[in-house]
């Protein structure tokens, strides 16, 4: 049986019909969120430090390949400004760019975030053919302005499971604006990381009281798998 993460206490997922448009195999994508240079780089020059989302790298990888093991597609999401600077800092200036610092202190080289051609939106976790990817995302949200909901609508897909960071901030955008659009999330709570853990924990309580299951990469796995297994003796 699976578990799911309610306001941070586990409990077993419901044996309810309604509860089965979440974990639909054939119906889901991942979508990884912002796992490149620009957060996880160990420079000191790194434009938007994320050091506690490094160690989720080669974690994420491995859940990809069980994903991938099962036929379920791979979207990675990253940032990509323009380097005129037009899409942020010589247009309208992100938010985060103002605020943010007034918590972490200056951020040496935070103009440099994300720019198209740099090292800083290179991916650290791994791309393998199949996989798609979205690189049209300058805000918070993996929807605004890309192209993600176009592309998973033509693709059948009506289920996310997220992974990525920043918890509080990019996923947790993604997650309201997935639920908005009529999207089920799923959440893998051990693969994704937060500013620090006091704003993760609060987070993920947020999104399961409001749009989203919270669960372990291995249970959305066993989760997946048993309705896989549904199916096919659905089919004999």
């Amino acid at each position: 049986m699976s578990n799911i993460f309610v306001y941070g206490q586990k409990r077993p997922l419901p044996d309810d019909p309604a509860f089965e448009s979440f974990l639909d195999p054939a119906r889901t994508a991942v979508v990884s969120i912002d796992m490149h240079e620009g957060h996880l780089s160990e420079d000191a020059d790194c434009p938007c430090p994320a050091p506690r989302a490094r160690e989720i790298v080669e974690p994420i990888d491995r859940f990809h390949d069980a994903c991938r093991a099962r036929g379920l597609p791979v979207i990675h999401i990253r940032t990509v400004l323009r380097a005129s600077g037009r899409d942020d800092i010589k247009g309208g200036v992100s938010a985060w760019r103002l605020v943010f610092p007034l918590y972490v202190g200056e951020i040496p080289g935070a103009d440099q975030h994300a720019i198209q051609g740099s090292k800083w939106t290179d991916l650290r976790t791994r791309i393998e053919p199949g996989d798609e990817i979205v690189e049209t995302k300058k805000r918070l949200s993996i929807f605004h302005p890309t192209d993600l909901d176009f592309l998973l609508r033509n693709m059948g897909v009506r289920a996310l499971v997220f992974n990525g960071g920043f918890t509080d901030c990019c996923v947790l955008n993604a997650a309201f604006d997935a639920s908005n659009l009529d999207y089920r999330v799923t959440v893998a709570r051990d693969l994704v990381r937060g500013t620090n853990e006091e704003m993760e924990a609060a987070a993920l309580k947020m999104m399961s009281l409001h749009m989203a299951l919270v669960m372990e990469s291995g249970d959305i796995l066993k989760a997946w798998d048993a309705r896989g297994a549904k199916s096919a003796q659905a089919a004999e």
